[in-house]
């Protein structure tokens, strides 16, 4: 049984340690990143240089992660406004039915574990995500948010 899926399309940069248990399709993976178990990352989605993603994380299309970005265990990026199983006709939904919200994460952020990020939204250089927050709007550069929605809470240190 092989516990790494890894299709022929993924480009994985230098020194990329990949744990059991992972799914990727159509990605590209930066230098000296490492993935935990049971994490997927979907075609289209593109994680930088020195990322760390934690176990049980799903990364969908149209996530960016910049480089140095930190993803605990556990956190799920979304990329659809609207989801629904059906169309207006009632055949089910294929992707000629919807477009791809992208989300970025900047250089240097971390998301806690546990985390929910909406689509269309920007989270800014150095900031910081609490466990457990939903994340609905841009998170501004050195912030820190939390909550459910995630409100700012104060400035980082590295300002």
């Amino acid at each position: 049984m092989n516990s790494v899926f890894i299709a022929p399309d993924v480009v994985l940069g230098a020194n990329v340690h990949l744990s059991k248990f992972i799914n990727l399709y159509g990605c590209r993976i930066g230098d000296n990143t490492k993935i935990g178990a049971f994490v997927e990352v979907q075609k289209n989605a593109t994680i930088g240089r020195n990322c760390k993603i934690e176990s049980h994380t799903f990364i969908c299309e149209g996530v960016e992660l910049e480089d140095n970005v930190f993803v605990g265990h556990g956190v799920t990026f979304i990329n659809d406004k609207y989801p629904r199983a059906t169309a207006e006709n009632g055949e089910l939904k294929t992707e000629k039915h919807w477009a791809v919200s992208p989300t970025r994460v900047k250089q240097g952020a971390s998301i806690g574990s546990g985390a929910t990020v909406m689509c269309n939204v920007t989270i800014g250089e150095n900031a910081i995500v609490g466990a457990g927050s939903m994340v609905v709007d841009n998170v501004e550069p050195n912030t820190i948010v939390a909550g459910n929605p995630a409100r700012t809470i104060r400035r980082t240190h590295d300002n």
